[in-house]
């Protein structure tokens, strides 16, 4: 088939429909979509819920608990030791479906009574305050990661230890304030690196150890901003930085920004790649518009996936072979369409939520954990439901859902954003596609007001000691107050704790006291990265220097004085200030 343009029925901007995408659509027996990517991103984002969260009681056996959800919600929540017992059972809820209703409203009424779980937290102890984690220990406010222990305030960090506002981390010890950092100990402030150790204010550095203040780096040592020094001198330069002064910190991260600024960027991030476009992928093939993602095949439109292959409008998963549009799913897991929260081991699901443990052929349900036949939450014979979901996806063509927007959902639409059991601004959506409350109401999405709460002794930030060696311990007693003032978009909370760990931590890696919340902190580390868009650019290089005439090429290059004729698609949009480069000259200067 041709390559066709349509134009979303939801930001009402044109986009394209690739032959690709047509086979993929046949593959898996659905019509083409009548949104585009990142509307479809948008909407299953908004049912995915990581950093929102609140006290609340269990509705079954009325213990305190912390919850994703807060007190009020027109369904049952139930702590997980109740969610996964014997006390209840979720067919019990089962419904016939209503050949006179639509089908999305009929699903809303079965996602009011049927009881969700509080946390998605699998296997960890001593981690109360967490979110969508792993086989995790002694973490706190942690959400999206696994195999983690002793790490505080981070985001998607996998087999790690000791990380402390953390930012998409691999396999690290030791780590402060990192973004997208692999194999590596011992980092303060560090961008892009991997393999290194005593690293501070460094980005995209790899195989190296103490360095400090540098960038575009491999396999060195003892370089202090840029230049290469002996153990001894480096030493000395070393022993005048002091990192422990808050003064300090902020003056070295106006100097970092500065040398990033005259840094070289390759124009994605990858390794061991084939035919891929997109940012942070590796040992991916035939991969497009793909954002962090890695062991993948054969996708297109995907982000935060591991180990799948042949799929399409997918996040937040791992194991998959033919998903689509699916939000946090996986683990041998396969044949999933327009499904939220399907996992482990679960196949041939459509419009499910909280499809668990071996389930399949499930339609429209919700909370289920190995059945199978099932609609509504109600069993059936094999024959019975095949014959009965044919039916409903007619109907769904028939008697489509229309939003308060006029947005009209026949069979092929993941859930109405409207639907999501999250408020937006409690949501991932506002993480990535951040909005204002105005914004939010006007486009037919729920906003929650987040709950205001006065802390008149709280200890301004502005008094906090400039230096950790100056802290007592009793701030452990404090409530500080956040240096935003809930004056920000960003969910900050007013105020906040230094728990006996954290300050551990500081003391030891010899770090100030943070000014922001926890949530102020996590939207700095968001601010740092690109978005998920690609632009078609050229390469920055003109022969001996950049284009921008900042960066001065160390080696001859292939096309000598002339400019590089190389083209690509890339997340630095053409206003930014940052010098791209195509992967042959980036590998020249770099390697």
């Amino acid at each position: 088939m041709k390559r066709e343009t349509k134009q979303c029925q939801n930001c009402k901007a044109s986009f394209q429909i690739e032959p690709e995408d047509f086979k993929f659509y046949e593959k898996m027996q659905v019509p083409p979509p009548t949104f585009c990517y990142e509307c479809r991103l948008q909407r299953r984002l908004a049912w995915r819920n990581e950093r929102a969260l609140y006290s609340r009681k269990c509705d079954l056996c009325k213990k305190d608990i912390i919850a994703m959800y807060p007190e009020g919600t027109p369904f049952p929540v139930y702590c997980r030791s109740c969610w996964y017992s014997d006390k209840w059972d979720a067919l019990s809820y089962g419904m016939d479906y209503n050949f006179k209703k639509n089908f999305f409203v009929q699903f809303k009424e079965l996602q009011n009574v049927v009881p969700r779980i509080n946390l998605m937290v699998d296997n960890s102890i001593n981690c109360e305050y967490t979110n969508q984690i792993a086989n995790c220990k002694n973490c706190y406010l942690i959400t999206s990661g696994s195999d983690n222990e002793d790490s505080m305030y981070t985001f998607r960090i996998l087999y790690s230890k000791n990380v402390v506002d953390g930012y998409l981390m691999l396999k690290n010890e030791l780590c402060y304030e990192c973004i997208e950092c692999m194999e590596v100990s011992r980092l303060k402030f560090v961008e892009d690196s991997s393999n290194s150790l005593d690293l501070g204010f460094c980005h995209d550095v790899r195989g190296s150890n103490n360095c400090f203040m540098s960038s575009n780096l491999r396999n060195a040592s003892y370089i202090f901003e840029n230049k290469r020094y002996s153990k001894r001198e480096f030493d000395e330069l070393m022993s005048k930085i002091d990192t422990g002064s808050y003064k300090n910190i902020q003056a070295y991260k106006k100097t970092f920004e500065e040398m990033k600024r005259k840094s070289i960027r390759k124009f994605m991030n990858s390794k061991n790649t084939i035919n891929s476009v997109g940012q942070s992928i590796n040992f991916a093939k035939n991969c497009y518009h793909c954002f962090n993602v890695a062991n993948v095949e054969n996708l297109r439109y995907a982000l935060f996936v591991n180990d799948t292959k042949d799929s399409m409008d997918i996040n937040n998963g791992i194991s998959m072979e033919l998903f689509y549009e699916v939000c946090t799913a996986g683990i041998n897991a396969s044949n999933v369409k327009f499904s939220v929260d399907a996992w482990p081991e679960v196949r041939n699901l459509e419009y499910c939520d909280s499809g668990r443990h071996g389930s399949h052929d499930l339609f429209g349900c919700i909370g289920l954990q190995k059945k199978q036949y099932c609609i509504f939450n109600k069993q059936y014979s094999k024959k019975e439901y095949d014959s009965i979901v044919l039916k409903i996806k007619k109907h769904m063509d028939e008697m489509p859902y229309i939003d308060t927007k006029s947005r009209i959902y026949k069979y092929g639409e993941f859930f109405p954003a409207e639907l999501s059991p999250f408020p937006y601004n409690d949501s991932v959506a506002q993480d990535v596609y951040p909005l204002e409350k105005v914004q939010v109401v006007e486009r037919g999405y729920h906003w929650r007001d987040v709950d205001k709460k006065e802390y008149p002794s709280a200890l301004k930030s502005a008094d906090l000691p400039d230096h950790i060696n100056e802290v007592k311990d009793d701030i452990l007693n404090a409530i500080i107050e956040c240096a935003h003032r809930k004056e920000c978009n960003e969910r900050c909370t007013s105020a906040f704790r230094i728990i006996p760990m954290e300050l551990e931590f500081y003391r030891t890696m010899r770090i100030p006291l943070p000014r922001l919340c926890p949530n102020c902190r996590h939207y700095q580390r968001i601010k740092q990265r690109n978005p998920l868009k690609l632009w078609h650019r050229k390469c920055m290089c003109q022969g001996a220097k950049s284009e921008n005439q900042i960066y001065t090429n160390t080696i001859k290059h292939e096309h000598s004085a002339d400019d590089c004729p190389n083209e690509f698609e890339t997340t630095y949009a053409p206003e930014r200030p940052e010098i791209v480069y195509c992967g042959k000259c980036y590998l020249k200067e770099v390697v």
